[in-house]
């Protein structure tokens, strides 16, 4: 498991005096200025965050440091990371996507598939990113019940059920 996980990413100024729009990739959104201070995923810059306000996908903040317009545009795209011991702890069956890459995927008769290289939600739920040797190209799994019984992070492993014709 990692010891810093994504919690939000900046997408650029906000108004002319220093103030970024954030997004939050909390459950709960709001929850992102109560984990920091939060780092760059380098960990050379760290910031305080303080919302401000409510904007489309997203808040209006004031990071530390961060005064200008200039300096807030310079942001833009970077992604923001909370140490994993400020997190909510999760229940079973909740997974912290950052502990999900690179597992390695097996099938239910212990056939190995391949490893997850992402994970990705476009609003229909979360689905795996699958890369393998034998695979011709990336699979696209869904991280349901059904598809995914078994998620054993201590063994650094996931028994996949894919739906039939996926792996065809």
């Amino acid at each position: 498991m990692t010891e810093k996980v994504c919690v939000g990413a900046i997408a650029g100024a906000f108004g002319v005096r220093g103030e970024v729009r954030l997004k939050s990739f909390c459950a709960e959104p709001e929850a992102i200025s109560t984990y920091g201070p939060l780092t760059t995923e380098d960990g050379s810059r760290s910031f305080d965050v303080k919302l401000t306000g409510s904007v489309k996908n997203g808040f209006s903040a004031r990071l530390s440091g961060v005064m200008t317009k200039e300096a807030a545009d310079a942001l833009r795209g970077v992604r923001l990371f909370a140490p994993r011991d400020r997190l909510p702890e999760l229940t079973d069956d909740e997974y912290y996507y950052a502990d999900l890459i690179n597992l390695t995927v097996l099938d239910t008769g212990g056939k190995e598939i391949g490893q997850v290289r992402a994970v990705l939600n476009h609003g229909a739920g979360d689905i795996l990113e699958i890369h393998g040797k034998g695979l011709a190209s990336p699979i696209l799994l869904p991280f349901t019940k059904a598809a995914v019984p078994t998620v054993d992070l201590a063994s650094g492993r996931i028994i996949a059920d894919p739906p039939d014709g996926l792996l065809d």
